[in-house]
């Protein structure tokens, strides 16, 4: 049995204490090491990254320290776990990955490391966007649009894609007048319904939801925030109810439905 390195002090250097942890996947995924981590792949891995960083997300919002020290210790690993991975296939290590987020770092703050001057975040992001678009990774894209990720949530996506367009003009000029679009794909989504085309109801339901993404963008509103702000009071409000009621929920009429809703809505 391999014994772990020796817990250090509470304020071990950062460097010596990432060094460990990646001495332990190197461990992890040697030959006497563990056969499941052993069996990973970029692929099979992938979605702890994803729910790892949602994790780290909800400790952020909770505005729990230890919760978020240990969540961003579990997204570590992972970002540690593809570096390691990559040494074993020959492609980079992760002191190739720290190097180059040093050099791109440097690079997108010349107001910083250079001699631009950049006084307000507004000016510091048009030089990282004008600084980011003239690197060679990003010149082989033919659209300003393809720095996007596919794999975002679509709300984010949404927000991100409207974003980068109205940064090439493509935009209204203020919140007010993103109302009728508003209200011009509600009146399309109606129309989809009546008519019993799911299909393009489907369609129109998208339109309703990218016009309040754009809705919400133009009043520095974040769509993916407010909604899962609302899942979080819903889901609180549900569980008032179901506590409050003492039975099942599906044996409640309408009108006890309501009562213990108004209730927990009170309270939440």
């Amino acid at each position: 049995m391999k014994k772990p390195p020796e817990a250090g002090p509470s304020h071990r250097p950062a460097a010596e204490a990432v060094a460990r942890l990646l001495a332990m996947v190197e461990t992890l995924r040697g030959p006497d090491g563990c056969p499941w981590d052993r069996a990973q792949t970029r692929e099979s891995v992938s979605p702890f990254l994803v729910e790892e960083t949602y994790e780290v997300m909800d400790a952020i919002r909770h505005g729990d320290a230890a919760e978020l020290r240990e969540e961003l210790g579990d997204l570590l690993f992972q970002v540690l776990f593809h570096a390691d991975m990559s040494r074993e296939a020959g492609d980079f290590d992760l002191a190739h990955v720290a190097d180059d987020m040093y050099a791109k770092m440097v690079l997108r703050h010349p107001h910083v490391f250079g001699d631009e001057v950049a006084e307000t975040p507004e000016a510091v992001l048009d030089n990282w966007e004008r600084v980011k678009n003239r690197e060679p990774s990003k010149q082989k894209r033919t659209s300003v649009l393809d720095g996007v990720p596919r794999s975002f949530p679509a709300l984010l996506r949404a927000w991100k894609v409207s974003k980068k367009a109205a940064r090439e003009g493509f935009d209204w000029n203020d919140h007010a007048e993103v109302w009728p679009k508003v209200y011009e794909e509600l009146d399309e989504l109606k129309e989809a319904i009546a008519s019993g085309d799911m299909a393009a109801a489907q369609d129109e339901l998208g339109d309703v939801l990218f016009s309040l993404v754009n809705l919400g963008r133009k009043l520095d509103l974040s769509a993916e925030e407010a909604l899962t702000g609302t899942i979080e009071r819903f889901s609180s409000r549900f569980r008032s109810m179901e506590k409050t009621a003492g039975r099942p929920l599906t044996q409640l009429s309408p009108a006890e439905w309501e009562t213990l809703w108004q209730h927990a809505k009170g309270g939440g």
